[in-house]
């Protein structure tokens, strides 16, 4: 080995030794002969799945940080005297932290694995979250949103692409849903605790899945595929074995992750110019335009701003309508995610995509016959207005349950499919900005929409419902029940 390689090797020991536990217990359980298939399946079902709760923290932590400026804009206004414009700073620069941990995102995985990339995420986070807690003026409050947005643009393109690397591929779908489903739980959470709780207790709270999730890290293995790709064979073997059960034949996928990862060089430098061929432009146009379409469908306009949403369409108690509509999205997320490998991950997205557009409309046409029925307040009986908001409540839900079915979680999963490894951490960090960039026009432009009208705004969101249901029927293959390497070569 050369002095290089050594060193190379000594800084990444930390990391890819974290969870190393398990190679004892590996070697005991071969020298066991009475454990039966059963028990088996038990082992590897308990590894995958403790592996993929430990870093579902991270999107919980990714939720919790879009949700927070939902319940505290008032409270932070009033107790920092900030305007509403510098509020709107604060809360936009999260989506700004992102898209410069998701530049980031794909070298920082691609150098220190998966689970170095989360360790590092952790940390601004936690720092972010105590700068705001203890925030005295808007400085301490900028910085501390930008690096907790920071830690979230790794987290949100690390986490899908772990999941998808180490999960079986009957259990893909399934598993990789669990990223959407903690994004769900995290905004669910802090519009709950912010119906209770003052802002600054409400930032402290935030340290709490990423300081749970670093301890967690020293206990589950490094994705095979990385490992794979680094050529550390033996640590690689070792992985895919704790993770698919100690006396589980590990030999066709061993074959056939090696055979994917042989054709990239373990230090090739990919350049954007490399996605220019054609077996790198598809997978990265799907991406990238599911990843976009996501978020230009307007769903965070509606979380962001779904307050204000409810009182223009007269339902006077807002912020609990806002905790209800996180609530539908735990639960219907939850429901897809059991969906994920039985249904497919394309009828789900057309499925999703096609009721985003129905309520969308229903949105638009409540909003719509709401400015008629003040037009003709004199013809029109009152109970009209309120009929007309509960028409757009119903839309409203309608929306959220659409967008969790599959445009909440599929895009990611596909995304983390799709991607040929030898690209993976460029074309995946381009994807991910895409997403946090879309994110970011949709947030700041939702309120400049709704005052100028609230049911053209909705329309605008009808549109791109319907063009992604296209978009889904002629571009995006399914990729349901099939190993990541059989997705690669039929992209070929």
């Amino acid at each position: 080995m050369s002095a290089d390689a050594a060193t190379e090797d000594g800084i990444r020991k930390p990391l890819l030794h974290t969870g190393s536990w398990y190679r004892m217990s590996g070697m005991g359980s071969r020298q066991s002969s009475i454990m039966g298939s059963s028990v088996q399946i038990i082992r590897e079902s308990i590894s995958v799945f403790l592996c993929v709760f430990i870093v579902a923290l991270g999107p919980i932590q990714f939720g919790y940080t879009c949700g927070y400026s939902n319940p505290t804009q008032s409270e932070i206004i009033k107790d920092l005297g900030l305007s509403i414009s510098e509020f709107s700073i604060f809360g936009s620069l999260a989506n700004v932290g992102a898209m410069v941990g998701a530049i980031a995102s794909g070298q920082i995985a691609e150098n220190v694995g998966r689970k170095g990339s989360l360790m590092i995420a952790s940390i601004p986070n936690i720092i972010g979250w105590l700068a705001i807690s203890f925030a005295k003026d808007s400085s301490f409050l900028f910085m501390g949103r930008l690096l907790a947005g920071f830690g979230v643009g790794i987290i949100s393109y690390t986490v899908p692409v772990y999941i998808a690397e180490i999960a079986p591929q009957n259990l893909r779908g399934s598993l990789g849903s669990v990223n959407q489903l903690s994004v769900t739980i995290g905004i669910m959470l802090v519009y709950l605790l912010g119906l209770f709780l003052p802002w600054r207790v409400l930032a402290v709270l935030g340290i709490l899945p990423c300081t749970i999730l670093i301890p967690g890290l020293f206990f589950i293995p490094e994705s095979p595929r990385w490992l794979a790709k680094m050529g550390l064979n033996e640590d690689f073997e070792t992985s895919l074995q704790v993770l698919r059960g100690f006396d589980a034949d590990i030999s066709i996928e061993v074959n056939e992750i090696k055979r994917s990862v042989a054709s990239s060089s373990k230090r090739t430098a990919i350049r954007f110019s490399e996605l220019k061929r054609k077996r790198y432009w598809y997978p990265l146009m799907v991406g990238i335009g599911l990843l976009m379409l996501q978020q230009l469908s307007g769903i965070n306009g509606v979380l962001f701003y779904s307050s204000s949403i409810f009182q223009s369409a007269g339902i006077s108690s807002g912020k609990a309508a806002t905790f209800g509509i996180g609530a539908i999205q735990v639960v219907v997320t939850g429901i897809s995610t059991t969906l994920m490998d039985k249904a497919g991950r394309r009828i789900l997205l057309i499925v999703s995509c096609s009721l985003m557009t129905l309520s969308s409309l229903l949105v638009a046409m409540a909003f719509y016959l709401k400015v008629c029925s003040y037009d003709f307040s004199d013809i029109l009986p009152e109970k009209s207005h309120s009929t007309m908001g509960i028409l757009s409540l119903i839309g409203l839900l309608i929306l959220v349950i659409g967008f969790s079915i599959g445009l909440g979680a599929v895009p990611w999963i596909i995304m983390s499919e799709i991607l040929p490894v030898s690209i993976k951490s460029l074309a995946g960090s381009v994807a991910t900005l895409a997403n946090w960039l879309s994110a970011s026009v949709v947030t700041m432009t939702a309120n400049l929409l709704l005052t100028w009208s609230s049911g053209g705004t909705f329309l605008i969101y009808a549109l791109v419902s319907a063009f992604t249901v296209v978009f889904v029927a002629l571009w995006v293959p399914e990729t349901k029940g099939r190993t990541l390497e059989e997705i690669q070569i039929s992209l070929k």
